[in-house]
């Protein structure tokens, strides 16, 4: 299995869809910057940003739907998925999608009302939508279990 852990800030506000019987999957994409640097001979090696695509379900799915916005900092814990489908053309695309496992919020309380929430699908039961309710927000360290992800094409 192919485990990933990222740090980056999230390129557009996240895409929620619901499937199944109400199951929530959500979408967004992940920036990470790998800093510049000079070598010792002299050569410039530029910063360079990758892109990735990240899909989360059930519970992690509605933690960013309710709190995750473009722009906000992220660390994602999860599995890399390989991927392909046939397009119009007949054309076999290939794409890589992380499928989250973790998840934590990390933009300071000020950019976003959300400050340091934890979720795991490995996590404890407690729901981040309750809390959310009674203190208008997540609070730093609270964790929501997510039942695991499916084998299955998503919905977008």
């Amino acid at each position: 299995m192919n485990k990933v852990m990222l740090i980056g800030n999230v390129g557009r506000d996240p895409e929620v869809r619901y499937v199944d019987q109400g199951q929530a999957v959500a979408r967004l994409t992940l920036a990470t910057t790998e800093r510049g640097y000079t070598l010792q001979n002299g050569t410039q090696v530029p910063e360079r940003t990758e892109w990735h695509n990240v899909i989360l379900w059930r519970k992690l799915a509605e933690v960013v739907e309710h709190y995750v916005h473009k722009g906000d900092k992220l660390y994602i814990e999860g599995r890399i998925h390989y991927a392909s489908y046939d397009d119009k053309q007949g054309k076999r695309q290939f794409y890589t999608e992380i499928w989250a496992d973790n998840m934590e919020m990390l933009t300071p309380k000020q950019a976003s009302s959300t400050y340091g929430a934890t979720t795991s699908a490995a996590g404890s039961s407690s729901s981040v939508a309750s809390s959310a309710a009674s203190n208008n927000g997540v609070g730093q360290g609270q964790t929501t279990s997510d039942a695991g992800t499916e084998d299955e094409p998503l919905p977008f």
